[in-house]
């Protein structure tokens, strides 16, 4: 089976979920082929040079996020010529320029059944775009999804969102959850503690992901300043467009003391190794990878009830979710996991982690969706 991946958004969990799944299936026996941005993130390009070494044949399409109709019809183009060389069976899209551009391409073309992973829909974010834009993200979804064999959740709550949102025929929506290789946080070395925190000897809580709205770090920044939470301190590990505005803001809050910024890395399993929970605070997500490495990693989760958080963090048993998504709710749920001892919050972590090796493997996740290929077929 010959599958070619079209992706724009290769940054954060998407772009672990890229190269997750084309290494995954190369390995069990596929022939695959990526069209991928590196824009957004230069570092990209090793990860490209190493699926090319696994055998992985690598399109360097630059496509934009951003709406800009003469380039979108140049890479449109180029996408063509892609379908055109790799002749696959299936065009497995991500996200929504790659979603559109590349399946608009395999329309054209009448080449391979087109699967699409949206990794959570652009018209849902009321708090990212206007309502102008959403309004054309809905339409654009809605008339492709009807030439779209299927359309992948990859979560159980995404695909209720999905559903809801009745841009995609129910019947041709599938969930294939994602999965990690939990092999890296099993047995890491830990990043020292002063890396994360003024005071190593109190309580840290790591947040892991790009700096924007969708990611909700300023809705964290809110809570903590929050009676109860005081002997709290956060390390945020991402970059991304908002990182002045979080750090003038908790400058503002008085939180300079009890909060630091470490920008990218790499060594995200070292983190994790240090921390004493994971902090998700979205206002959006699909199924966040990381929590899934916060599980892999043996780390109670304090979470937003986001697509994904509400199918992997289970109250009192691996961590804790708020009641909404809200600076409020936030504040109590991480009040019920900082009276818990830390003997408590380690067992919390342990089940999160027998949860992940039970259901949320990188191999699970390349099965389903080998799987959902040979249906579309």
């Amino acid at each position: 089976m010959r599958v070619l991946h079209v992706m724009e958004c290769t940054i954060g969990g998407t772009r672990r979920h890229l190269v997750d799944v084309a290494l995954g299936q190369r390995q069990c026996g596929l022939d695959v082929a990526v069209a991928a941005a590196a824009l957004r993130q230069p570092d990209f390009e090793a990860d490209l040079r190493r699926l090319e070494q696994r055998g992985v044949r690598v399109h360097r399409v630059p496509m934009v996020r951003q709406i800009a109709p003469l380039t979108d019809a140049r890479h449109l183009g180029a996408l063509r010529r892609v379908l055109a060389r790799e002749s696959p069976d299936v065009v497995h899209t991500h996200s929504s320029k790659g979603g559109a551009l590349g399946r608009l391409a395999s329309i054209l073309d009448e080449r391979g059944a087109r699967v699409h992973t949206p990794h959570t829909f652009s018209f849902l974010f009321d708090a990212m775009f206007g309502a102008g834009k959403r309004a054309l993200f809905r339409e654009v979804e809605r008339a492709l999804a009807g030439h779209t064999a299927r359309t992948i959740a990859v979560s159980p709550s995404e695909a209720r969102t999905i559903a809801a949102s009745g841009v995609v025929d129910r019947e041709r929506l599938r969930v294939v959850p994602n999965g990690i290789d939990p092999a890296p946080y099993l047995k890491v070395e830990p990043a020292p503690r002063s890396e994360l925190a003024a005071d190593p000897r109190r309580r840290v809580a790591l947040v892991v992901g790009l700096l924007n709205a969708a990611k909700g770090q300023d809705l964290l920044l809110e809570a903590l300043a929050r009676p109860g939470l005081e002997a709290l301190q956060v390390a945020f590990a991402g970059d991304g467009a908002d990182a002045q505005r979080l750090a003038a803001r908790a400058g503002e809050l008085g939180l300079s003391a009890r909060v630091r910024f470490l920008g990218f890395r790499a060594d995200v399993p070292r983190l994790l190794a240090a921390a004493d929970l994971l902090v998700l605070p979205s206002r959006w997500e699909g199924m966040p990878y990381a929590v899934l490495e916060a599980m892999a990693a043996g780390k109670p989760v304090v979470a937003t009830p986001v697509d994904g958080a509400i199918d992997l963090v289970l109250p009192a048993l691996s961590g804790e979710l708020a009641a909404r998504v809200g600076p409020g709710e936030l504040a109590e749920a991480l009040g019920r996991a900082l009276a818990r001892s830390d003997v408590e919050l380690a067992a919390m972590g342990g089940r999160g982690r027998e949860l992940l090796l039970a259901r949320h493997t990188a191999e699970a996740m390349v099965a389903g969706l080998v799987a959902v290929y040979r249906e579309a077929l």
